[in-house]
Formats: C-alpha cells, sequence, structure tokens
C-alpha cells in the first residue's frame, strides 16, 4: 500500500466534500464501500494538492467523475491526471451522466481495471 503527501490545508475541505458530495459520487458510493469490489475504497482523498473522488490505497487507482464542472477545466484535469500518474496512480474517469445511465457497466469497467492493476 502506497501512502501518498497530501497539502494538510486540503483537509477540511475534503471532509466537507464528503458530507456534500453529489448524485453520481453518492450512486457510485453506494457500489464501492465496504470492499463490495473486492477492494476498500476512501471517499474525497487529497493526494498532493488536490482531492480525489475516490481512491483505492490497494490498487493505487483513483476514480473521477466528470460532471459539468468540468466542462471549463480541460487543462486542470491533464494536470492533475498527469500528476496523479507521475505518483504511480491509475486514473479512471467517468462521466456524471454514465454513472447515472449506465451503472452497470461502470462497475464492469472499474472491475476489470481492479482486476488488471
Amino acid at each position: 500500500m502506497v501512502m501518498h503527501k497530501y497539502n494538510n490545508h486540503l483537509t477540511n475541505l475534503a471532509r466537507a466534500n464528503r458530507k456534500a458530495g453529489n448524485l453520481s459520487e453518492a450512486l457510485l458510493w453506494n457500489e464501492l464501500k465496504q470492499n463490495k469490489m473486492g477492494v476498500s475504497f476512501t471517499k474525497q482523498k487529497p493526494i498532493g494538492n488536490y482531492i480525489a473522488d475516490f481512491y483505492c490505497a490497494e490498487k493505487n487507482m483513483v476514480i473521477e467523475i466528470d460532471g459539468w464542472s468540468h466542462d471549463d477545466k480541460y487543462e486542470y484535469d491533464k494536470e492533475r491526471d498527469e500528476y496523479m500518474k507521475s505518483l504511480g496512480i491509475h486514473v479512471l474517469r467517468i462521466s456524471d451522466i454514465d454513472v447515472k445511465r449506465d451503472m452497470n457497466n461502470i462497475l464492469v469497467w472499474i472491475k476489470h481495471n481492479i482486476d488488471n492493476i
């Protein structure tokens, strides 16, 4: 298991994000929590100067849900992904709409990635 350094100033923001969340995050969290995928995930995990939506330490994997708030953040998301990858973290990006409309296939895809890391 890998421990990643993070900006301590993000701790309170991550805690607030865990409580607030959005529908897609809540729906996916119901499928990821309590080792339902065979590995443990944490929600709103600070890593470096970023907060990952979901993080699996065992597989060193991040899952990000991209909704409308990411529409104008291509460069930010690219920089964030490159940083995560520089730490050896596998990044899975899922669209908000896919979580809401096609959860079964999303879970198959996530499980496939878990099994192949």
